[in-house]
């Protein structure tokens, strides 16, 4: 039986201290900060990320550099026969791209394999923690990898955007839709539906988004995932800075489906540079069923 080890970016939302204690490994997202390169949960933790984008400094992502990542597949390879890969979603980034083609070198062929899971921020995590299992339980990398692409569309999140700065910052919003909306005080509701950010629905308040990411989540078991009960579905709260409205929509969640183990989860960087502090999302992604 090979030996499997599961690598994610920290787009995943694992923190570093869980995933030494799980024995997940991370690639840390690198980001430009006034030209200068930090590392996701390295030298720049989610409070130094907020006071730089408060103080307007110019801030881009990237993606992990070839030999950082060759280098950490080099050095589990030492120790692992087969690696399985899970970066962001191919949609938003063409990290997965460049990462697919590194692992078609011979060096690599047939040891690292690379999935296009589509997804990010908690449905990613689950992904990796899915994988995990899949490992424990002796499946081939080869294997994990075929049933998190057959799974990958397999989940939504939905996220409410409290400020248009940042989309029109990132050119996904005109400054005139932008100042239009923030004098009606509209609140966009985003989707991320696999392969993109796209918008869903506007809201005029926190309570009326909440209730309209309920709404599509309900939506999404009745049309595509079936009954939540029976703990076959990851229903997750995610947030960008501020903790305390994502733990009272955690109650509110578990008030609408009894017995889902919500929590709440910070937003993944490489998310929040593009819409901002104040955000907040609900998630849903299928529950790979462990074997008896």
């Amino acid at each position: 039986m090979s030996k499997v080890a599961i690598l994610a970016d920290t787009n995943c939302g694992i923190k570093k201290e869980l995933a030494q204690q799980e024995g997940i490994f991370l690639v840390p997202m690198p980001f430009f900060i006034d030209e200068k390169l930090y590392y996701e949960d390295v030298d720049l933790s989610q409070a130094e990320f907020y006071e730089k984008l408060k103080d307007n400094c110019d801030i881009s992502t990237s993606m992990p550099a070839v030999g950082d990542l060759t280098g950490k597949w080099d050095e589990l390879l030492q120790s692992y026969d087969e690696i399985v890969y899970i970066p962001m979603s191919s949609g938003l980034s063409s990290s997965c791209e460049a990462a697919t083609a590194l692992a078609a070198d011979e060096d690599y062929a047939g040891k690292v394999y690379v999935v296009n899971n589509q997804r990010i921020s908690v449905t990613q995590m689950h992904t990796v923690w899915d994988a995990k299992t899949m490992a424990e339980e002796g499946m081939c990398a080869k294997d994990i990898k075929q049933y998190l692409e057959d799974t990958r569309f397999d989940s939504s999140i939905y996220i409410m955007v409290d400020t248009l700065k940042y989309l029109v910052k990132g050119g996904r919003c005109s400054p005139a839709v932008a100042a239009f909306g923030s004098l009606l005080k509209i609140k966009p509701v985003l989707q991320i539906q696999g392969d993109k950010l796209d918008t869903f629905a506007k809201a005029r308040t926190l309570r009326q988004a909440k209730s309209i990411m309920i709404d599509a989540i309900q939506h999404d078991f009745e049309t595509r995932f079936g009954d939540p009960s029976g703990n076959n579905m990851h229903i997750e709260v995610a947030y960008s800075y501020d903790r305390a409205p994502a733990e009272e929509f955690v109650k509110e969640v578990k008030e609408k489906w009894p017995g889902c183990t919500a929590t709440a989860n910070e937003l993944p960087l490489s998310i929040c540079c593009h819409i901002g502090p104040g955000a907040l999302a609900l998630a849903v992604s299928m529950n790979y069923p462990k074997q008896a």
